[in-house]
């Protein structure tokens, strides 16, 4: 549920400058977003709203707008949060098609631990059932990003300990005729990008109509060359069109109708196994014979209609029924054997197995991995069709009480959600040669065939009271979600139970002047288990207290916002997906603290130059601990072999960018750089690996940045960019099979048109 706790025009009430999380870009016109809110369409309500919506929250946020990323040729949501300071992006493809997200040092495997919303709607395959992001909504074809982290728990569920991700997706271009827009790059590795709509909105005698048209697509050869010549790329394709379309009423009361059809077509050549670590140092950009077979193949659709009701100025409404649906089949390697035609289980697995991240310690399964040994593999079909499906209401209303202005927030959400699991394994054999021939096919659902499913219902209620320069906002949100669990292979699991959990905090904002404002709260938050987790793993939902102090400062060019926090968990839940082992499981206490801040200061504004010079400085400081080790859930859990005091995995301690830009009303150029400390891959907090690849640390990584543009007229712009500049090198993921590493450095150059 999505609400923002000002409208729009209160905030054009106040400076004209934004405190954005960082001034990455500079305007070349009006985007679709600009047309549509500087001509008065009705905005439903939103999470953030605007950089300047930032200066009045009561906890840390971040509002990306696309011209940011847009102007870098940023398509990877690590990228787009490299500068937002407190989110900690894990890489896994290069690309940012399978991102692991954490927010302020929670659990970022699949970004399971933050709630992701596309146009405030639930967008995960299954946000209740199974959350892990193997669909995640693709960056580069939105209008702006919005990030909470602080004060996130009371009005965003269900995972409220990691913080909101919401993607705005293109809005409707306002009046004036119809508004077309195209950019279309190319680059290293035979990569394509398109991102394209056209739309208009216009009067009629039966009110206000507006229609966009969309498609954007990505296609690469991807980096990764198979060792051994092997010719066969290990890239990924896809294409997403959408419609959305509206209706305003004519009458007293403003109402608008919206409609939103997208859907997102994905296949990937890319599997899970990664690299021996003297090859990942070595040969960065290669990957083994035997995983040829890989392929990820999916299909998502979202859908939503909504209404959005203004009774008067006191009142807003927006009640939105909304639908998507996902599937997808990773076909990808599991595990190895160095024996050739193997006895195979009742799973249909090979008998006398081994996982591939500890078949990466062993020089002669490694080999047959590599193609150079016979032997033989199984291939694992993953195999899952999701549906989410559900109706959300909220509402804004503002009143006084004597000195004191309040404008209550609340809203309530009917969801249901399921995930139906249909694996199978086929087995090849190895020849020696890098060659693999079929040995035994699987049947579908043999190794799972099971149904997860999850009912919800949430409401929240929350205040924002205004007494004079004070802000308070307390709140509290409930949840109560019914599961249950059909194992078609294993009956003896079947079985249901319901979960409450419930959130509360107390945030406030003070505003000294019209420079200085403080900002903090107190929160308490949860995250739950799955369906299977809860019902026949005992696994408990999480649990958090999180408190934030911060400061935040304004003046001419000049904008600081800072903040301190600590968040205490409990029950912190290790999450399975990409592990392999199926489970779950609650590895205890943990504690997170934290500095953050970021910095962005443009001497043009104040000295009226002919040529804008923004320069920005992020910073990201955590101590990530485990209070106890894991007591259950296996050796391939990752916070398995922590001991109290260990490292929480993929939290480095420092994370830091910043960067420069120039522009005039023809050129502009920018330069920006990210660095990352080392991490590492396990709770054991071992150097290097000891009984697993997915062991060892993660390497600290500079990254540099440098991109241009040419506006040849008011209609046409030439683009360009290098990303990684000084190609730096290293590993950046040992999960889900071993060690990965980063992007080489690529480049990409091409032409926006607008019109």
């Amino acid at each position: 549920m999505n609400l923002n706790n000002r409208k729009v025009k209160h905030w054009n009430q106040r400076s004209k400058w934004g405190l954005a999380p960082v001034i990455l870009g500079l305007a070349g016109g009006l985007s679709a977003q600009d047309l549509a809110e500087n001509l008065g369409a009705l905005e439903g309500l939103t999470v953030v709203g605007s950089g300047e919506a930032v200066w009045d929250l009561s906890g840390s946020a971040a509002y990306i707008d696309s011209e940011q990323f847009t102007e870098r040729g940023y398509t990877d949501i690590g990228k787009v949060l490299g500068a937002v300071p407190g989110v900690y992006v894990r890489e896994e493809d290069g690309y940012g098609n399978f991102p692991n997200i954490s927010l302020r040092g929670g659990d970022g495997t699949r970004t399971s631990k933050a709630t992701v919303m596309e146009d405030g709607i639930l967008t995960a395959p299954a946000p209740y059932a199974a959350p892990a992001a193997y669909y995640f909504p693709k960056v580069a074809r939105m209008s702006a990003v919005e990030v909470l982290k602080g004060s996130s728990q009371v009005r965003y569920g269900p995972q409220t300990t990691g913080g909101v991700l919401n993607f705005r997706s293109t809005p409707v271009p306002g009046d004036g005729g119809p508004n077309f827009y195209s950019r279309t790059t190319g680059g290293s590795d035979n990569t394509f990008f398109n991102h394209t709509w056209y739309g208009d909105t216009f009067e009629t005698d039966g009110g206000r109509w507006g229609y966009l048209l969309e498609f954007h697509g990505q296609s690469t050869d991807g980096y990764r060359d198979y060792l051994g010549g092997l010719d066969r790329k290990s890239g990924f394709r896809f294409f997403e069109p959408m419609l959305k379309m509206f209706w305003e009423l004519d009458g007293p009361v403003r109402q608008r109708f919206e409609f939103k059809l997208g859907h997102t077509d994905f296949e990937s050549d890319e599997g899970y196994l990664g690299l021996t670590e003297a090859d990942a140092r070595l040969l960065p950009d290669t990957r083994y014979a035997a995983t040829v077979f890989d392929n990820m193949d999916s299909d998502q659709t979202r859908t939503y209609f909504k209404y959005i009701v203004e009774p008067n100025d006191c009142l807003d409404i927006e009640s939105a029924l909304y639908w998507n649906d996902f599937t997808r089949n990773w076909y990808k390697l599991d595990h190895v054997s160095d024996v050739v035609s193997p006895a195979v289980d009742g799973r249909g697995r090979i008998s006398g197995r081994s996982s591939l991240h500890t078949a990466l310690l062993d020089p002669g399964l490694t080999a047959v991995l590599q193609g150079f040994a016979p032997g033989s593999i199984g291939v694992k079909a993953n195999a899952r069709y999701y549906d989410s499906y559900g109706w959300q209401n909220q509402f804004s209303y503002r009143f006084d009480t004597g000195a004191v202005s309040h404008e209550l927030a609340g809203g309530f959400r009917l969801h249901y959600d399921r995930v139906f699991r249909e694996q199978w394994v086929d087995v090849f054999n190895g020849d020696g040669a890098q060659g693999f021939t079929p040995y035994r096919s699987g049947t579908p659902g043999e190794e799972a065939n099971r149904l997860e499913e999850a009912a919800a219902a949430a409401i929240y209620l929350e205040d924002v009271m205004e007494i004079g320069r004070l802000t308070l906002r307390p709140g509290v949100r409930y949840e109560y979600i019914d599961m249950e669990v059909t194992d078609y292979r294993s009956p003896a699991n079947n079985g249901s139970d319901d979960l409450s959990v419930w959130a509360a905090g107390l945030g406030f904002n003070y505003e000294w002047n019209d420079c200085h404002s403080t900002y903090g709260g107190i929160y308490r938050g949860f995250s739950i288990p799955g369906p299977n987790s809860y019902v026949n793993g005992g696994v408990e939902e999480e649990e958090s207290i999180g408190y934030e102090l911060g400061w935040r400062y304004r003046n001419g060019g000049l904008m600081v916002d800072t903040a301190a926090f600590l968040t205490d968990f409990d029950n912190l839940i290790g999450v399975d997906a990409g592990l392999g082992n199926g489970v779950n499981a609650n590895a205890g206490a943990a504690e997170v603290a934290g500095i953050e801040g970021v910095v962005t200061y443009d001497p043009s504004v104040e000295r009226g130059w002919g040529f804008q010079l923004p320069m920005y400085f992020s910073a990201t400081w955590t101590e990530a601990e485990l209070k106890n080790a894991l007591a259950a859930g296996g050796s391939d859990n990752i916070y398995s072999g922590g001991l109290p005091g260990a490292d929480i995995p993929y939290i480095p301690e420092w994370k830091l960018a910043c960067g420069i830009g120039w522009a005039n009303e023809c050129w502009g150029v920018n330069l920006d750089a990210y660095f990352t400390s080392h991490s590492y891959g396990t709770a054991l907090n071992s150097a290097v690996p000891v009984t697993s690849a997915r062991q060892g640390k993660i390497d600290a990584l500079l990254s540099v940045d440098a991109s241009a543009h040419y506006r040849v007229s008011d209609h046409w712009k030439l683009v360009g960019g290098i990303q990684n500049l000084f190609d730096e090198r290293g590993i950046v993921t040992r999960i889900p099979e071993g060690p990965r590493t980063n992007l080489p450095r690529t480049w990409f150059a091409g032409v926006e048109a607008s019109f």
